[in-house]
């Protein structure tokens, strides 16, 4: 199934453009939305900061994927200004950028967007993006700073369908991480060399990776209930688990899909009940979810979990796209903090992934992955195989 999403002919259009960019009317949404919450803010400008490729605002508001350094300057009704480091980097994001005027940033930090704010007279600017400490300083002797975050991360959190599209592709090619190992992965390969295979066939489509967390462990022995997030030496053998946790994007549109192998041998009883209660845990999840449930009513849908005699270690259910988003969800026996008092809407993304473990934390499965919240329930962005898979 991924595979025809991969061939659809729309698909193919955007996958085949020199540069993956949304429609002018996409940006336009964007652009409306974020002048509304500089209204409500009462912000004559918004400031979008991100560096080292976190930060995901600018990518959002003018396609530019943050390298060094990046920040944008969004006036209402005015074309934007994006700053960025290094020097090389300018002729690219001339490029990629959409609508907005280039500059080199200079190494300057936060001084020249400060000088081109003086210039226009501003006086209250709203902060997207996690402003370092020193830059948020040199503004706060000018200027009166505003904290839109949490504002950016409703609208991150509330999809349109042209974004809901773009994350079926990033959807698709985390399934290909899956396929590669369903289909190559061999005992003797080390966790490096199973990483390499994930990411092979997506980079080739302008895929770009976001995580690929995979663990090994002997079922008989096992000594780790969850993935590692850095690939170690360690070599796959006949006998091992094998969970894995992969977002691969389509710039910054992800997918998320999580899934547990046996190596060269069928489950150990224990390491079968496990995914059992991690596959009863999504079935039961995914039961209540629809438009208007409350993260209350998803936590209280895990009770098979401890019932089992089980726990989990990863948090069981979180918001996805442009961001690790709430609601982030426990269970009763491993909460993720206080359960958030919101409810789901239409078009949101969530990941739904029970990491059940033994409550000695020795060993565990991963099964599960990222679904779009309709008015009546729940749709599948993956086509991955369900199930306990196996490596031959």
């Amino acid at each position: 199934m991924s595979e025809s999403i991969l061939n659809d002919p729309a698909i193919k259009a955007i996958l085949a453009e020199p540069y993956g960019r949304y429609s002018d009317a996409e940006f336009a949404r964007r652009r409306a939305a974020l002048t509304a919450a500089a209204q409500v803010h009462r912000c004559e400008v918004l400031l979008i900061y991100g560096e080292q490729r976190s930060g995901t605002g600018v990518v959002w508001l003018t396609g530019w994927p943050t390298t060094t350094e990046a920040i944008v300057l969004f006036t209402p009704g005015e074309r934007d200004v994006l700053w960025v480091e290094h020097y090389n980097h300018v002729p690219n994001a001339r490029t990629i950028a959409r609508d907005a005027e280039v500059r080199w940033a200079e190494r300057k930090g936060a001084r020249l967007p400060a000088e081109e704010m003086k210039r226009r007279g501003v006086k209250r600017v709203g902060i997207v993006g996690a402003l370092p400490w020193t830059k948020a300083a040199l503004l706060a002797e000018t200027f009166e700073l505003v904290d839109l975050n949490r504002d950016y991360s409703w609208l991150r959190m509330r999809k349109s369908d042209e974004e809901i599209t773009w994350m079926r592709i990033g959807a698709a090619f985390s399934d290909l991480g899956i396929d590669a190992l369903l289909q190559h992965a061999k005992p003797g390969m080390t966790e490096r060399e199973l990483g390499a295979l994930v990411e092979r066939e997506y980079h080739a489509l302008g895929g770009a990776t976001g995580i690929h967390f995979i663990g090994l462990t002997n079922m008989a022995n096992p000594d780790r209930c969850v993935p590692t997030q850095f690939h170690s030496s360690r070599k796959l053998q006949v006998g091992d688990a094998m969970t894995v946790e992969f977002t691969a994007t389509f710039w910054d549109s992800p997918g998320q899909v999580l899934r547990t192998f046996a190596v060269g041998t069928e489950p150990t009883p224990l390491y079968q009940k496990l995914h059992d209660v991690a596959e009863a845990a999504f079935q039961s999840i995914t039961s209540v979810l629809k438009a208007g449930v409350s993260a209350q009513e998803i936590v209280d849908a895990t009770g098979n979990i401890e019932a089992a005699g089980f726990t989990i270690y990863d948090d069981i259910m979180h918001g996805m796209g442009g961001g690790y988003w709430q609601p982030v969800l426990g269970t009763r026996s491993r909460p993720a903090g206080p359960v958030p008092d919101i409810k789901l809407e239409a078009n949101m993304a969530m990941v739904v992934q029970p990491n059940v473990i033994t409550r000695d934390e020795k060993a565990g499965v991963q099964l599960g992955e990222m679904v779009r919240i309709t008015p009546t329930g729940f749709e599948r962005f993956h086509a991955a195989p369900w199930g306990f898979l196996r490596i031959a």
